[in-house]
């Protein structure tokens, strides 16, 4: 399925439980936004929280958890030592392996990427 009609199907369901769309867009992608009581200020197709902020406030950095910020470490450690191995093997079978390896890691990182923000 692609890109867009999983955002839009995010969209519809936003607007299903409850969620308003907003006249503001997303400053990633430019999709428009959704206001809902639990999540806030939500872009559907990036499937994450936007805060708008007026031009004379100060924009706080949001922290992430030390724990999450040690685990995409050691993710992107993990991802770049697989990289290598993919680039010097020659064997099918264990080409797959990696491969299923690195595809499991990448997962995992864009998880800790999506709770730390």
């Amino acid at each position: 399925m692609s890109g867009s009609n999983e955002g839009i199907k995010a969209m519809a369901e936003l607007l299903r439980s409850g969620a308003t769309m907003t006249d503001l867009s997303c400053p990633a992608c430019s999709s428009p936004l959704f206001r809902s009581k639990n999540k806030g200020l939500w872009c559907a197709q990036c499937q994450k929280k936007v805060v708008v902020v007026k031009e004379d406030e100060k924009i706080e950095e949001p922290q992430m958890p030390t724990s999450l910020g040690t685990t995409e470490t050691v993710l992107a450690a993990k991802i770049s030592e697989i990289n290598e191995r993919i680039q010097k093997e020659s064997d099918l079978d264990e080409l797959q392996k990696l491969s299923s390896v690195l595809s499991t890691l990448l997962d995992n990182l864009d998880k800790v990427k999506k709770l730390g923000k």
